[in-house]
């Protein structure tokens, strides 16, 4: 058993509220962050069929992607779908949390595990996007203390520079402090001041790890007051886009492409723009509604875009603009979340020892052929 928290903690770690839109309401959604958790759900929606398992699996947390609650709520009717949802899941005592756009953008989130999951190579974040702001940390360690802090605060998720991890710059030098009245130094006496063999240590920070890397630095460091600088630099961090772009192995035909995508995704059929026979290889995928990306997916030089939600107008506007697209649906490309999430919480929970059990909802989509 584990406290909701610590579970948000995680997610978090891997997918920061940071990047989800400004349209969209990520996180806690209903319940309490301090309930014991032993049974986890993980679903797409919250609708009246995982509501429903919810309630047979007797589930303490429910994770989906959709969020329960997209805009602030000025009263909870509970005659009202969305009220009876909410109504049903706080009479369970379910938590209920949301990872949505934040999950969409994530380095490790759900347009990467699609793009593998299509077989995809060199996949990479579409070239614009939110660029993540860096920070130099800089911190002084006595020499005893050297590794332990660098070790932590690089574990944190300090130190990354492209494909290089553990990337950090240090010097000796010697520092001087005098501690005051109420203090109580590591090193040196209360109004006496003291020169201390020290390092500066710095290294680079990703502004989602700040917080990571700083509290791991303090729960280190030896000083009561540590001494550190911190930085925003100018360089460039990594683009967060729910796009990503890759190479299918070898080139096929768009016809071809459309059944791979129906067979890696389990789909019974897909919608396509464009000639069968084209030859393509430069793939991008956009979960969800991708209709917007059109104009950059062409920019960008892709061969065909894969996403859901194509809309009539937006099925021309590819036409002319020469880029095919493969229609999954919103479903289609989306439900492929549950096994990452699953599969993640399973993973995290067998490290960290919280003895829970994690549990995939069944779904359908809400439409069919008739």
């Amino acid at each position: 058993m584990v406290g909701a928290k610590e579970i948000f903690n995680v997610l978090e770690e891997h997918f920061p509220v940071g990047l989800a839109e400004e349209w969209d309401n990520v996180g806690l959604q209903l319940g309490s962050c301090q309930k014991e958790v032993s049974r986890v759900m993980v679903a797409l929606d919250t609708d009246r069929n995982t509501v429903r398992q919810v309630q047979e699996k007797r589930v303490d947390l429910l994770v989906t992607h959709h969020p329960l609650f997209f805009k602030s709520v000025d009263s909870l009717n509970f005659d009202t779908p969305q009220g009876w949802l909410a109504g049903e899941l706080t009479r369970a005592g379910v938590t209920v949390y949301a990872a949505h756009t934040n999950l969409d953008a994530a380095p490790g989130g759900l347009n990467q595990f699609l793009a593998e999951k299509l077989g995809l190579e060199e996949i990479t974040p579409f070239q614009r996007g939110r660029e993540e702001h860096l920070f130099k940390l800089v911190v002084y360690i006595p020499r005893t203390h050297l590794e332990e802090v660098r070790e932590a605060i690089c574990t944190a998720g300090a130190g990354f520079i492209g494909s290089y991890s553990d990337c950090t710059f240090r010097v000796a030098g010697t520092g001087t402090f005098m501690p005051r009245e109420g203090s109580h130094p590591f090193i040196g006496e209360v109004g006496r001041v003291e020169e201390v063999e020290e390092y500066r240590l710095e290294t680079v920070v990703p502004e989602r790890r700040l917080s990571a890397v700083l509290g791991a630095m303090w729960s280190v460091h030896p000083y009561e007051e540590v001494a550190y600088d911190l930085y925003r630099l100018s360089n460039r961090g990594i683009i967060h886009t729910p796009g990503r772009r890759g190479l299918l192995p070898e080139p096929m035909n768009l016809n071809e492409l459309a059944e791979l995508v129906k067979r890696r995704l389990n789909l019974p059929y897909v919608l396509v723009v464009g000639d069968g026979e084209d030859r393509v290889r430069q793939v991008g995928v956009v979960s969800g509604s991708g209709a917007s990306f059109l104009r950059q997916a062409r920019a960008e030089g892709l061969d065909v875009l894969v996403t859901g939600d194509l809309k009539y107008h937006d099925a021309r506007d590819a036409e002319a603009l020469g880029l095919n697209v493969i229609d999954a649906g919103h479903y289609g490309t989306e439900i492929v979340v549950v096994q990452l999430l699953a599969g993640l919480l399973q993973r995290e929970a067998k490290a960290r020892k919280w003895g829970i059990e994690v549990i995939e909802a069944s779904s359908q989509p809400p439409v069919r052929l008739a």
